[in-house]
């Protein structure tokens, strides 16, 4: 990451376009700079000798030592010309706050240009233009014109917009930030990169996100990923609305996708959205306090009855459950709770009500299984006084890792005692709906998390598609003009994939159409296609062969006498009707802007409300939960036949997931299939080719990189034992889980540099990886029938660090048999195929026969301190 690292802990700072001007930015954002007295500042204008009493520099080019970062505040034409300057004096990075860049200005839009290519000339990152600048409060460092300086705190907050309306409520109620960024027109650095470098800051438990547009979609889905398993990520993205996103659009230029294929992407993720600028505040709270529920049994206890049914609606409302307090702790005879308290209720501890019964309230709630979180309402009355109350709240959450929130009722002191709880880390709202709200926020968040990295069910391997003579026929038909693939070429398509179809048949000749459509059988659908331009498709419905001639001369009259094969923009196609006792879905693949390729399912109904987006490419639980969320797994899993039918379609939307990833050349493929248990059927197939297809880049057309098939190999034992080499898959975890069980204490402990054991979590996310910057190979062996590994290696890159760290695992039955170098070899291949710089690995020490296999392979060894050696390889040419 080199200049990102460097730009956002300089060393040093210049600031060009210092002013001691009053009301002006240069002056703002020089006054917050001097905050910090650790580091040298280099206030630079040619026309001042010096600005509120610190030495001044003509250019950049005079200061006499190295600048990490430079911030720039100078009008928008001058601002090349700074850049420039700024690169050839070696600056790491710079933030860019002038405006003047908009896209509705060419000069602007010019001058922008401009910019990127000197950045990519000189390689400087560059954070802007038009933002409010950074602020990084650990370090003191604020490059802002913004009066507001956040205090130290685990949430880091990017934004395009309302950054200062946040941090200005953050300061309010005492909520620190690790960081603050402000992205503005992100001509470079961008979400992916900012979450990458706050991965590896320890002082940031969670991000939140106010997104307009998502600029590298690939680049923010990968870092997001990683970041999001175990660290929250909340964002607020508008733009719902076709009006909202039309505004979003004029604003910055950039068009936005449609609004259910950010929802899409989130939940692949495992983000939280929020929807409104309130949820995010609120958000606030829970992230800083770092306790995160466990499930979505809430408890809650109040000392006003009728609040507390304001928040039980709330839950009931939002999806969540009411806890039960169990009935071993009811039954105790030293029960403290009111005999009319019924279990069912909210827990209603009375007006009269003092601190103490508060305190054993919580207390018997933490305690219980049945409780995953707890909401605590308090309205002021005499008997428990504010400071008491929120005091022990305090002390309690500071002792467990189940969340407590509280909604303080009241006025001017309510908010008073809200800021006292905030700033301790209890999440306080002024209303039960906020509270019920944020919390189930986080539950989801957590739900979300596992579900995504549920082990999925083996799927049965089938031997590869024929598909190259394929995609020389789609890209021919792009060349050609046509604006549709034709429906043979369509045909084969599905049919290798092993996606099932109805009947159909093209006719050949009008004189055949009567024998053609007996072939089929009716009833049956017409149709007359145009390939060559994008026009509706013409259908007639045939119940009988009665209506044949009628249809006969329709056809004729449209598209004149002859052989259609000779009519190159024509195609007549005949279609076999499915029973109307079935159901129709519509699956479709088609480019987003922002997004590439996306999926969408939708029940047949006609209303585009109906459909839901996925993110290619599915494996079994993505297409479960597609089919989830269209609505169609609750009509069927409650059969046998049903259940079947379920495991049809999932197939079928795996394949053609795997058609569309296989298919960059493809723009959008419809079909529908008509599903009449346990049947599944496709028809009315559409494929549209790519006009702007081209290859330079392996799977363009995706933002989630598939499985690398590509790496996989058969390789040979010393005995000719053949054992097969391939990248993991999430469906592996039952499989690594068995080969970790059966190592010898000594083996864990070099591979892991401990004999712990590791967890079921941890085996999962192991399996389930991002193959873009991350790639493991295991070793595979059948023996009888069985697949049992035996090994593995794993390489996983470093962002922007031209760097990746290896490490591997053989199997005690299996080593000194060459997989260990084979496996090294394969990652280096690899590498030098990522066109990295160099991998390295931690070896043990005391590891002699694994550093002497590095050595043997070219890497250098270089001991390290605890009992550590680092082992480098080089492959720059």
């Amino acid at each position: 990451m080199g200049s990102i690292k460097e730009m956002l802990n300089p060393q040093s700072v210049a600031l060009i376009g210092a002013t001691d001007k009053e009301s002006s930015i240069g002056k703002a954002v020089l006054t917050n700079l001097l905050q910090a007295t650790d580091r040298p500042l280099y206030p630079i204008n040619p026309n001042r000798q010096s600005v509120l009493g610190v030495p001044c520099f003509s250019s950049i080019r005079d200061v006499p030592s190295h600048v990490s970062l430079a911030v720039i505040v100078t009008p928008a034409h001058t601002v090349p010309t700074v850049a420039r300057e700024c690169g050839e004096a070696g600056v790491a990075g710079a933030i860019i706050l002038s405006s003047g860049f908009g896209e509705s200005d060419p000069q602007g839009m010019m001058l922008r240009t401009e910019i990127v290519e000197i950045r990519k000339r000189y390689g400087m990152r560059i954070i802007g233009p038009n933002c409010l600048g950074v602020i990084l409060p650990r370090i003191g460092l604020n490059t802002t014109f913004l009066a507001t300086s956040p205090k130290p705190g685990n949430i880091a907050l990017l934004s395009r917009a309302l950054g200062d309306a946040i941090l200005d409520w953050g300061g309010t109620m005492g909520i620190g930030f690790s960081m603050f960024v402000s992205l503005g027109h992100m001509i470079d650095v961008g979400y992916g990169d900012l979450i990458d470098f706050l991965s590896e800051d320890y002082n940031t438990k969670s991000i939140m996100i106010y997104m307009e547009n998502v600029g590298d979609a690939k680049r923010f889905i990968s870092a997001a990923r990683s970041f999001a398993l175990s660290k929250p990520i909340v964002v607020l993205k508008p733009g719902r609305s076709e009006a909202g996103a039309q505004f979003i659009a004029s604003r910055t230029g950039r068009p936005t996708g449609d609004d259910r294929v950010y929802d899409a992407v989130f939940k692949r993720v495992g983000l939280v959205r929020v929807r409104e600028i309130a949820d995010l505040f609120n958000m606030a709270g829970v992230l800083d306090s770092r306790h995160l529920p466990g499930g979505p049994r809430l408890a809650i206890i109040t000392n006003a009855g009728d609040v507390g049914i304001m928040a039980t609606d709330a839950l009931a409302d939002l999806g969540g459950e009411l806890a039960r307090i169990s009935g071993s702790r009811t039954d105790e005879p030293d029960f403290f709770l009111p005999e009319q308290w019924g279990r069912d209720e909210p827990i209603d501890i009375m007006g009269d009500t003092d601190t103490r019964r508060y305190i054993k309230t919580v207390e018997a709630c933490l305690s219980d299984e049945g409780v995953d979180g707890i909401l605590v309402i308090y309205t002021p009355r005499a008997a428990a006084q504010a400071t008491d109350v929120s005091r022990a709240l305090i002390e309690m959450s500071q002792k467990t890792a189940k969340p407590i929130i509280v909604t303080w009722i009241g006025g001017e002191r309510a908010t008073e005692g809200r800021r006292i709880l905030l700033q301790n880390n209890v999440p306080a709202y002024a209303t039960p709906e906020e509270a019920v709200k944020t919390y189930l926020y986080m539950y989801r968040y957590r739900k979300n998390i596992d579900l995504l990295y549920e082990t999925p069910a083996e799927v049965a391997q089938m031997d590869p598609p024929l598909k190259n003579y394929l995609k020389a026929a789609v890209r021919q038909a792009a060349k050609d003009q046509r604006h549709i693939l034709g429906t043979e070429q369509s045909l084969d398509l599905l049919k290798n994939y092993r996606i099932q179809t109805t009947r159909t048949a093209v006719v050949k000749h009008l004189d055949e159409i009567l024998r053609t459509a007996q072939g089929v059988g009716f009833p049956l659908l017409l149709t007359i296609r145009h390939l060559h331009e994008e026009s509706e498709d013409q259908v007639i419905f045939l119940a009988t062969g009665e209506e044949m001639e009628t249809a006969y001369r329709e056809v004729r009259q449209r598209i004149g006498q002859g052989d259609t094969a000779n009519k190159q923009d024509v195609e007549v196609i005949l279609q076999k009707t499915v029973a109307p006792d079935g159901y129709r879905l519509k699956l479709e693949s088609k480019r987003d802007p922002e997004f590439r390729t996306v999926l969408v399912l939708s029940r047949f109904t006609g209303e585009a409300g109906d459909a839901c987006v996925a993110l290619p490419p599915l494996n079994q639980i993505l297409a479960r939960r597609f089919l989830e969320r269209a609505g169609v797994y609750s009509t069927l899993k409650g059969t046998d036949a049903g259940q079947a039918t379920l495991a049809k379609l999932e197939d079928v939307l795996l394949s053609f997931s795997n058609l569309v990833v296989d298919f960059a050349e493809i723009e959008r493929l419809e079909l529908v299939l008509r599903v009449r248990q346990p049947d599944v059927l496709a028809g009315d197939i559409k494929i549209i080719p790519s006009r702007d297809y081209h290859n330079s880049t392996l799977h363009p057309h995706l933002v989630i990189a598939p499985y690398p098939s590509r790496y996989i190999t058969v390789w040979s034992l010393p005995d000719g034992t053949e054992v097969l080499l391939r990248p993991i898959r999430p469906e592996d975890e039952p499989m690594s889980r068995e080969m970790l069980a059966t190592l010898s204490e000594e083996t864990v402990r070099t591979r892991f540099f401990t004999p712990r054991a590791i967890t079921r979590d941890l085996l999962i996310r192991s399996c389930n990886i991002d193959y873009d910057r991350e790639i493991a190979i295991i070793v595979e062996i059948k023996k009888d029938g069985t697949k049992r590994m035996i090994g593995g290696a794993r390489l996983i890159s470093e962002p922007d660090s031209g760097k990746a760290q290896f490490a591997i695992l053989v199997h005690d039955d299996f080593q000194r048999m060459g997989l260990g170098a084979k496996l090294i070899d394969i990652l280096i291949g690899i590498a030098q195929e990522k066109r990295l710089d160099e991998i390295y690995g931690l070896v043990l020490t005391e590891n002699r026969k694994m550093l002497a296999l590095c050595r043997k392979l070219g890497f250098k060894v270089k001991w390290e301190p605890d009992g550590v050696s680092r082992v480098t390889l080089s492959l720059k040419a």
